[in-house]
């Protein structure tokens, strides 16, 4: 499904800082440290970024931030924000502890996710790391802009599954240093395809959002009925409450008490 959803508009427009003392914010191309990228974005709820949680300045105080990366299906592209699976997550665990910030973005590949995470470590602190990675098929390409492109376009038509896995891999592999480095802990989980790949411990690979509805197989062992009716978002092509609700369930099921 998520493969022909492109993503928002990246708005760029700041001079790039260099610096190799790792104590001074840094900025190398499209990367930085310190500045969250700008997308122009026209949907209901967006903060003045572009991204479907409040504005981070000035930051508020007294929580562990908790950061989560994702594509269309977890910014919630045809939903109300109180519907979408992390919105869930959030009200359901009513944590004193705990701020989310959902930093998912329409069409977002597996690189945009790491490169929004690193932008976030100078201004979110993010001690807590949700991924629900979409289809390892995208990738981001650097020109005069950043560009997010799905599997169907030309320029990544030759691409191998080999090359797709690997890619993924990279991006695990960041974002697990990133918490590392940070003090942080990780989080994952997939918007549509359940990869049989190497993961981190904190993992729910049982469903995707996609496969969590209907319910019709295995990991729904309390459910006596078949359920098949489909269930999509009120734009008629991203998933729906019902998807959402359940893959909120079954991520607190796993991980609810290592959310803190």
């Amino acid at each position: 499904m998520g493969e022909r959803f492109a993503g928002s508009e990246e708005v760029r427009g700041s001079t790039p800082r260099r610096s190799t003392n790792l104590n001074i914010d840094m900025e190398y191309g499209f990367f930085s440290d310190n500045q969250i990228p700008k997308f122009n974005n026209t949907h209901d709820g967006v903060n003045s970024y572009g991204y479907r949680c409040p504005e981070w300045t000035p930051l508020p105080k007294g929580k562990k931030n908790v950061v989560v990366l994702g594509c269309s299906h977890t910014f919630g592209e045809g939903l109300d924000v109180q519907d979408v699976w992390i919105s869930i997550v959030q009200e359901k665990l009513n944590s004193s502890q705990l701020r989310f910030w959902n930093m998912s973005q329409p069409g977002s590949s597996a690189d945009l996710m790491f490169r929004i995470l690193y932008s976030c470590e100078k201004v979110l602190f993010p001690k807590i790391i949700i991924c629900c990675w979409p289809a390892w098929s995208r990738r981001e390409l650097y020109k005069t802009g950043a560009t997010n492109l799905t599997g169907s376009e030309d320029r990544l038509a030759l691409n191998e599954e080999t090359e797709d896995k690997n890619n993924l891999l990279k991006n695990i592999f960041l974002t697990e240093k990133f918490a590392e480095h940070n003090g942080a802990k990780t989080f994952h989980c997939f918007a549509e395809e359940v990869y049989d790949i190497p993961m981190p411990p904190n993992t729910l690979n049982s469903a995707s959002l996609s496969s969590c509805w209907p319910i019709y197989d295995k990991h729904f062992e309390k459910i006596t009925d078949t359920i098949t009716e489909s269930d999509l978002a009120s734009d008629g092509k991203h998933y729906g409450k019902k998807h959402h609700t359940r893959f909120a369930e079954l991520f607190l099921k796993s991980f609810q008490t290592k959310l803190r």
